[in-house]
């Protein structure tokens, strides 16, 4: 399982903009063939980042998401939004505390 964490900050005015492409599409990602969970997480003290939270089967399940129709048109509407670079990472999940 791949565990994929995007964080995202938008330019203050562009919250709402940003919130309705990830309202419109939420469905269309987690339907996507190898995603497992999808969430969005919004900073408690700073209201303009945002992250993803997502679990893939595998990285070639993200490569597909990325190659998709989906990803083609969130991605363009979501990255001019942006006040900085957006910072991704992606983990495997070694120990789990029981």
């Amino acid at each position: 399982m791949l565990i994929r964490i995007v964080k995202m900050t938008f330019q203050m005015d562009k919250i709402d903009d940003f919130v309705q492409i990830f309202d419109k599409n939420k469905e269309a990602i987690r339907n996507q063939t190898g995603c497992l969970h999808l969430e969005l997480w919004q900073d408690k003290d700073q209201p303009n980042i945002f992250s993803t939270y997502s679990l893939w089967e595998n990285e070639e399940c993200l490569n597909q998401y990325r190659q998709s129709e989906t990803f083609g048109k969130v991605w363009p509407a979501t990255k001019v939004l942006f006040a900085e670079k957006p910072l991704a990472s992606s983990h495997i999940q070694r120990y789990k505390l029981q």
